[in-house]
């Protein structure tokens, strides 16, 4: 089953030709809500992995609202009528917010949906159901030990990782339980599992979308964005979440954009695939014209060493969850509940050391980028890594979520928005390209990364 009919593929459902089929009368969002339930409820796929909330009866109201008012004549956006599920950290009225724990089950429900789900509501959007994630958002492989792990399309056989913290999101849209989704990322938890599962996704400044209703892991670095199929649908929803309503911005002239191509860090320990498919992206950006510089960015080499000293995720989560771990720390996942507890060690003098050399580095780090459109990388430099092996192993899951994160985080801490879009040819395994900015250039990011995208489906003129 697909979410449209015969004429439009999984891989061809954008927004873009979903609110086309709606206009044309071709489906009704009641349609395309059934269908996506559906595909949650079959037994045969990820459904029972990929969801940890459902509100059937929600997404069909949704869904038939929307139909009557394109009935009367109005289409409130892009949105439309059109399937979204939302990260299992995000208020729905009359809910409880799990944030993919069982530690909150007891919490009381929320009392209104997050300003992000208002915001979705008001411009069409029927919302499916909430995503499987990491616990408390606290890793970039997606694994979760209280709901299952939703297993990445690519390999399905062989049984590998969608990417974290926002799993389910990924695999809600690779399996046509969603036409997008919506995410949050701390340090990659969007672009990683849309670069391992071959979607795009989308990581704005963080101060453009508003974080209330949505359970914190580190307030000074979460951003809420969207995965989807392209870059087009993740302009249209960022133009809802944000509320700034700008559509979608022209895509920038490839020939003459200055892109930077940093060598310092991020293509080290790249694996084979990775290696090859960002080389050979590369070479089709310069053939169509792309001004490609390889910089050194020792600022980069830094980051790892502020975050051994605690940094600010771990002051800051143990902040939000030290009250509930005195309550119920003994269902914790306790891969997410080590890494919480370091908070608990460190001092205000720490947490104030790293306030201070983070706005440092920033500062250094913005002045080197700054000459640039885009700086561009693989998002991460291996493909999605088998999901037993980390599993059996601590040491083993402990090493990869820290690679899995090692690039996307640079660009949290830099406080920029950043691009994950697929680079990999169809057949091969899932590899994304990093198209990144400093903060507030959230804009001309989307359009350099509609001029990227264009090339790499070979539509570039």
């Amino acid at each position: 089953m697909t979410l449209f009919p015969p004429a439009f593929s999984d891989r061809s459902a954008t927004i873009e030709t979903a609110a086309a089929a709606l206009k044309a009368g071709l489906v009704t969002a009641r349609q395309l809500a059934e269908a996506a339930l559906a595909r949650i409820d079959d037994p045969e796929g990820e459904g029972a992995r990929v969801h940890v909330r459902r509100n059937d009866q929600r997404a069909r109201k949704l869904a038939e609202a929307s139909d009557a008012v394109r009935a009367a004549g109005h289409v409130r956006s892009a949105l439309e009528g059109l399937p979204i599920s939302v990260k299992d950290l995000f208020d729905l009225a009359g809910e409880t917010t799990l944030a993919g724990s069982v530690a909150l089950k007891d919490q009381p429900p929320a009392a209104t949906d997050a300003p992000v789900v208002q915001r979705l509501v008001a411009a069409g959007a029927v919302i499916t159901g909430t995503t499987n994630m990491s616990e408390f958002a606290f890793s970039g492989i997606g694994i979760n030990p209280h709901y299952g792990t939703p297993k990445n399309h690519f390999d399905r056989a062989t049984g590998r990782v969608p990417g974290g913290s926002s799993s389910g999101a990924a695999v809600s849209v690779t399996d046509g339980m969603a036409i997008a989704a919506i995410g949050t990322d701390t340090g990659g938890s969007i672009r990683i599992p849309s670069a391992l599962c071959g979607l795009t996704g989308f990581k704005p400044t963080a101060r453009r979308v508003p974080t209330a209703g949505v359970v914190p892991l580190s307030t000074s670095l979460d951003s809420i964005g969207p995965l989807a199929r392209s870059v087009t649908c993740c302009a249209l929803i960022d133009a809802v979440i944000s509320g700034e309503g700008q559509g979608v911005p022209a895509a920038l002239p490839i020939r003459g954009l200055r892109l930077a191509v940093p060598q310092t860090v991020v293509l080290d320990a790249m694996d084979a695939t990775v290696s090859a498919v960002f080389a050979r992206t590369l070479s089709r950006l310069s053939a169509a014209g792309a001004i490609l510089s390889e910089i050194a960015v020792p600022e980069f080499s830094e980051v790892a060493g502020i975050y051994g000293r605690g940094g600010l995720v771990a002051p800051e989560a143990y902040f939000w969850h030290r009250d509930l771990l005195q309550k119920a720390g003994d269902t914790y996942d306790p891969r997410v509940k080590t890494r919480i507890l370091r908070g608990r060690d460190l001092s205000a003098a720490d947490y104030l050391d790293a306030l201070s050399a983070r706005a440092d580095w920033q500062a250094r780090t913005m002045h080197r980028l700054g000459g640039y459109d885009a700086v561009i990388l693989p998002t991460v430099p291996v493909i999605a890594p088998e999901i037993a092996p980390l599993l059996a192993d601590d040491a083993a899951f402990f090493a990869a979520n820290g690679l899995v994160l090692r690039n996307s985080t640079l660009f949290n801490f830099l406080d920029g928005c950043g691009l994950s879009l697929p680079c990999h040819a169809p057949g091969e395994a899932p590899v994304g390209l990093m198209v990144a900015g400093l903060p507030m250039q959230d804009r001309s990011i989307l359009a350099a990364g509609l001029a990227i995208e264009a090339v790499l489906a070979g539509q570039a003129g």
